[in-house]
């Protein structure tokens, strides 16, 4: 299975958000290379919102070209096979969270779809949630200016509304 058929088969699966799933499905039919950075269309990426439930704190990284506090993410490779791959290579690269971290069950936890800088328009963000092991020591990347972690209460003071209802999603997915 290719990555663009599995991004596919992700996204039909995918129960909340019908009319942003429906659009990400669309760009997918008419954009084969779609999951790819070059496609200028738009493309998939994939992030993972890097969680430590035991101690009720969040990974977020200083993000060097935007100067946001966001999620682990970025661009689909040409060696990825799964979204879900993508997301958690990404949130291992970014974290430096080496071994441990998982994906929280049940798929993506959200999607968000945000404008770019030309040439291309638009990021269709795939976003999923990491857990973190007890143990976790994190390290930053080449990618961001810091990496730091915060409580659960401080994220919506630093971060975005995208950063905030992925842990709203997170949160609730994992006391559900």
């Amino acid at each position: 299975m290719s990555l663009h058929e599995d991004a596919v088969l992700v996204l039909k699966t995918y129960e909340d958000q019908p009319d942003l799933r429906d659009l990400y499905l669309e760009h997918l039919a008419a954009h084969p290379d779609g999951v790819y950075k070059p496609c200028q269309a738009g493309h998939v990426t994939g992030s993972a919102l890097v969680i430590d439930p035991a101690r009720g704190r969040v990974l977020l990284t200083l993000h060097k070209k935007l100067g946001m506090w966001l999620q682990m993410g970025g661009h689909c490779e040409t060696g990825d096979a799964t979204l879900a791959g993508v997301a958690l290579r990404e949130a291992v690269e970014e974290s430096g969270i080496a071994h441990g971290l998982t994906l929280l069950a049940g798929g993506p936890v959200r999607l968000d779809r945000h404008p770019i800088p030309a040439p291309c328009n638009w990021h269709l963000d795939v976003q999923y949630a990491a857990l973190a092991p007890a143990e976790a020591v994190e390290a930053i990347s080449d990618e961001s200016l810091d990496l730091r972690w915060f409580p659960y209460a401080e994220v919506a003071a630093v971060a975005d509304t995208s950063v905030v209802r992925l842990l709203e999603a997170t949160l609730a997915r994992l006391s559900g």
